[in-house]
């Protein structure tokens, strides 16, 4: 293995939290349509073995018209909330972690937790860190757990890139699929429950970007006429940070825990590229059974995720009370992070 030792300039690495709380319930959503690799080769310029080979992808879904982001984000929520035997009118706070939002304004987060009945909650909205967008989502809601205030946190992860996906794009078309996730947070007894420790970085890129629509460029017949609203990416870019910074931000979370990477029950990463998955796993020293994969039917679904393969693990019974678990993720900007955890 060849870990960097030391904590790079651009990281902040922060200790656990006091509160204990526990993942009380989880869902994911799906749209129905499935499209193939077979699908795709009608209309891009690839192949079944090129994308399975660079990707590990094989299917992914696409969310059909009309819908949008926070009607896949209801759509998990539900489950999700029944799962912990809770209602809406139960929640103190709804954050919606997207890239993909239904409309600038009003906020995502508002439309979910209107639509859901939850009066009384708090709504956020984490953007713009895209595939990390969970990462940081599931960090505001540790803290918000830390105030006697709140006792209960939906967190929802969902994309729908297929809609900033420029038709005829090789490299974004094969990767992304539409999906969302859902998490309850809650207080528990269980001591030693909850965040151990926690590793954020960021470094200023502009190799994955959505260049238009903002206050820089706004939206125009011009922006619209070169596509620049849709989706870029470098992909030796995504590959070469991924590949470093993954396993430098796992690293560094668990030994803030007092723990290694070999101490470690489960690993929820990013659903991005199998073999970035494969590489990080083999950095850390890690044997691939304890990192569910979700990407090969599913795709990327950005910030949804890392959220999916903690779902496909609770769904199993997999894990158990005192089990310790990293969600890590990395997306534009660059923005990477892990939380290390204890189940309650």
């Amino acid at each position: 293995m060849t870990l960097t030792r030391e904590l790079p300039a651009d990281t902040h690495t922060g200790a656990g939290l006091p509160v204990p709380f526990t993942v009380a319930g989880t869902a994911v959503h799906l749209p129905p349509t499935v499209v193939t690799n077979e699908d795709l080769t009608r209309t891009l310029d690839t192949t079944d073995e090129w994308i399975v080979a660079r990707t590990g992808i094989r299917q992914r879904r696409r969310l059909d018209p009309g819908l949008a982001t926070s009607d896949m984000c209801l759509a998990a929520a539900g489950p999700a909330l029944r799962a912990a035997g809770l209602t809406p009118a139960g929640l103190d706070a709804v954050i919606v972690a997207s890239y993909t939002h239904d409309q600038p304004l009003p906020s995502t987060s508002l439309i979910v937790k209107d639509a859901l009945g939850a009066r009384r909650a708090l709504a956020f909205d984490v953007t713009q860190a895209a595939c990390a967008s969970g990462v940081h989502a599931v960090l505001l809601a540790a803290h918000l757990l830390q105030n006697p205030s709140v006792t209960t946190v939906l967190v929802l992860a969902a994309d729908c890139a297929s809609r900033v996906t420029r038709p005829g794009d090789r490299t974004a078309g094969v990767f992304f699929g539409d999906a969302a996730a859902a998490a309850v947070l809650t207080r528990t007894e269980a001591a030693g429950a909850g965040l151990l420790s926690h590793d954020l970085g960021s470094q200023l890129s502009y190799q994955v970007q959505i260049a238009a629509g903002g206050s820089r460029l706004p939206a125009s017949p011009d922006t619209v006429a070169s596509g620049e609203h849709y989706l870029a990416m470098d992909g030796r870019a995504v590959w070469d940070t991924a590949t470093t910074r993954l396993p430098q931000s796992i690293t560094n979370a668990v030994r803030r825990a007092g723990l290694a990477p070999a101490d470690i029950d489960h690993f929820f990463l990013h659903q991005a590229n199998i073999n970035i998955l494969d590489h990080t796993l083999r950095e850390l020293g890690v044997p691939a059974e304890r990192a569910p994969v979700t990407l090969d039917t599913l795709g990327n679904t950005g910030a949804a995720g890392m959220f999916t393969a903690l779902h496909h693990a609770t769904t199993r019974g997999r894990l158990r009370p005192g089990d310790t678990y990293v969600l890590s993720a990395i997306g534009a900007g660059f923005h990477w992070g892990t939380l290390c955890l204890r189940h309650g």
